[in-house]
């Protein structure tokens, strides 16, 4: 019952931290590169570098991605990667070709605009592996 309990508070802090972001989105163009993989961050000052839209700026990650769970898994390896290096961020945000991607360590979630509430689409497995929403086994 605590696992549940804990993996449902998890779930909901993951749909909150994208429900922040969301409230932002006014005037946000999110590239639409085919093939792209991006990561998405607040436009502060003294950035340079990225495409900037509204609020936002957008790195390229990866190019020649060939779909949205590989621009996923390049994301969460980039997340993790960041805090290896002793980076103090969980949660990521990215697009692939227009569709708005948040990663952090319950896994994916998905949406169309950072105004919808996300969908789960990739959840991580007790071994650390992203994947399909429902494939695993109830615990």
């Amino acid at each position: 019952m605590r696992r549940l309990v804990a993996a449902c508070l998890r779930q909901v802090t993951a749909l909150i931290s994208a429900a922040a972001v969301a409230g932002c989105s006014q005037g946000v163009q999110p590239p639409t590169d085919a093939g792209v993989c991006f990561h998405m961050v607040d436009d502060g000052k003294g950035q340079t570098g990225g495409q900037v839209s509204g609020k936002y700026r957008f790195f390229m990650v990866k190019r020649d991605v060939s779909d949205l769970e590989h621009c996923a898994a390049a994301l969460d390896t980039m997340r993790i990667h960041f805090l290896s290096l002793g980076g103090s961020t969980h949660d990521v945000t990215g697009v692939y070709q227009g569709q708005y991607l948040f990663v952090g360590p319950r896994g994916v979630f998905s949406a169309d605009t950072l105004d919808a509430s996300p969908f789960p689409m990739l959840t991580r497995a007790p071994d650390g592996r992203l994947v399909p929403q429902g494939s695993l086994p109830p615990s």
